[in-house]
């Protein structure tokens, strides 16, 4: 499955990462990208990008301009989570869990089928995407491992570290692209909602460690290709050639994603590479025997007042030597 992803690039790094070419060009095409009012929300880049938030994800150009032949390709920012297209009211209140579908019964779902007929095949952008280790059963949800799930890159870029990658040259990274299925929603005032689901399946045994599902990762151009264009390729083509990925690599990451609030930079730093923040000298200690000791220090100290003179870490502050102090640093 898939429930949180990473994309820091703006638009424009979006697109330069996402040139193309196909039979019909000579030269390699950058997609437009399309900004749409989408009820008002908008693209952030961010390192922990939870269901509801918008994204940037592929489709065909076909798909908003008939006269477009079906394999041009354009960017279009779109919400994580399929709203139904016969919901009415608030579209934040349907009550489905849409993030993600299962490829074995989407084609005869109410709710994937319509799209995938309609031909509204998209492929989601990210640098990677997150997955915890739901094998490790005997854990709590909240203690279970958390890792980066990324493509391949080229020797001297490291998708954990953005100084490591070229931004002016295409492209800059190998972002990781899933298949996934978008519709249309319509609000009362007639204002279009584009929104989209992740196609899942069963793991194959080099995921199945650590989770038994897995999103239908598309590897090279050619695959994205066949998956976007469906003039050229029908349903039930483009849904066979999904196969689980046999190049994605990972990494273990700190629990610092299992908040969606948390965006920091050290949400998709290998663990071991993760700043921890430094305990101030002051405060109470961190250590259960340090504060143990000092509690059974201050009450002897306590039971006979002459010892405290003599021991610095239990005598009353000095009010006046701040003053000074801050008068000399003045």
């Amino acid at each position: 499955m898939c429930g949180r992803t990473c994309l820091t690039l703006e638009p424009r790094e979006v697109q330069c990462c996402c040139k193309y070419q196909n039979a019909t060009q000579t030269k390699p095409k950058t997609p437009e990208y399309r900004n749409e009012f989408n009820c008002g929300r908008k693209y952030q880049p961010s390192h922990n990008i939870a269901p509801t938030d918008i994204t940037p994800v592929l489709v065909s150009a076909a798909h908003f301009d008939e006269a477009k032949d079906s394999s041009e390709r354009i960017i279009v920012p779109m919400m994580w989570s399929m709203v139904p297209r016969w919901h009415k009211g608030d579209y934040r209140k349907h009550g489905l869990t849409t993030n993600n579908c299962r490829l074995e019964s989407l084609a005869m779902s109410k709710l994937y089928g319509p799209p995938l007929a309609a031909g509204h095949r998209c492929v989601i952008l990210c640098e990677g995407f997150y997955e915890w280790q739901t094998t490790a059963k005997e854990l709590k949800a909240s203690e279970r491992p958390a890792f980066y799930i990324h493509m391949p890159q080229n020797d001297g870029v490291k998708v954990e570290d953005k100084s490591t990658w070229e931004l002016e040259k295409a492209p800059a990274i190998n972002l990781l692209k899933m298949a996934g299925l978008f519709d249309v929603w319509e609000d009362e005032n007639g204002d279009k909602l584009y929104s989209y689901t992740v196609i899942t399946f069963e793991s194959n045994k080099k995921f199945s460690t650590i989770h038994h599902r897995i999103p239908a990762i598309l590897e090279t151009d050619e695959e994205v290709n066949a998956w976007l264009d469906f003039r050229k390729v029908g349903a039930t083509r483009a849904l066979n050639m999904l196969k689980p990925s046999e190049s994605i690599q990972w990494y273990g990451v700190s629990n610092l994603v299992n908040n969606s609030r948390n965006k920091s930079d050290q949400c998709n730093k290998p663990i071991e590479d993760v700043k921890k923040p430094i305990a101030k000298a002051t405060g109470t200690p961190k250590s259960k025997m340090m504060q143990s000791w000092l509690i059974v220090k201050k009450r002897n100290h306590e039971e006979d007042p002459t010892k405290k003179e003599n021991d610095p870490t239990l005598r009353e502050p000095d009010l006046k030597k701040p003053k000074e102090e801050n008068s000399q640093k003045d």
